[in-house]
């Protein structure tokens, strides 16, 4: 005897679908309004990036010139605008996990695994790669 498909759970798919991709200009307008904010760990630094991880405000507090290290200044900010970083991509990834149906989420696209690289950053990425090449090479 032939199985017919359940046409009920096909439809209730593109019904699902289909408020996705109609919600998709609201949701394009939250997400370009995402912000990602991060202080530093003694509270003398704050970075706050835009949608794609770009930096648009750093404040730094006059007291870190009391103790001058540019070295630690430059981890410093760098760590808090990973931090930041992270805050955007977390705001984002809810705002599509919300409005994406689980099921229709993509995470990988043939070899590409497009969630590592939303979060992981540029500097990892180039080391992965090195790290990559250097055990193809073995």
């Amino acid at each position: 005897m032939i199985e017919r498909p359940d046409w009920g759970a096909v439809y209730a798919q593109f019904d699902d679908l289909r408020r996705a991709i109609d919600g998709f200009d609201e949701t394009q307008r939250k997400m370009m309004k995402i912000t990602g904010t991060a202080w530093s760990q003694d509270r003398l630094i704050k970075a706050v990036v835009g949608p794609r991880g770009q930096l648009i405000e750093l404040d730094i507090d006059p007291k870190i010139y009391r103790r001058p290290d540019s070295k630690a200044l430059a981890a410093s900010v760098v760590a808090t605008v990973r931090a930041a970083v992270d805050d955007a991509n977390r705001r984002s990834r809810e705002l599509l996990d919300e409005k994406i149906p689980s099921d229709m989420r993509m995470n990988n696209l043939g070899p590409l695994n497009i969630r590592k690289l939303m979060e992981t950053h540029d500097s990892e990425l180039s080391r992965e790669e090195e790290d990559g090449d250097e055990s193809a090479d073995r």
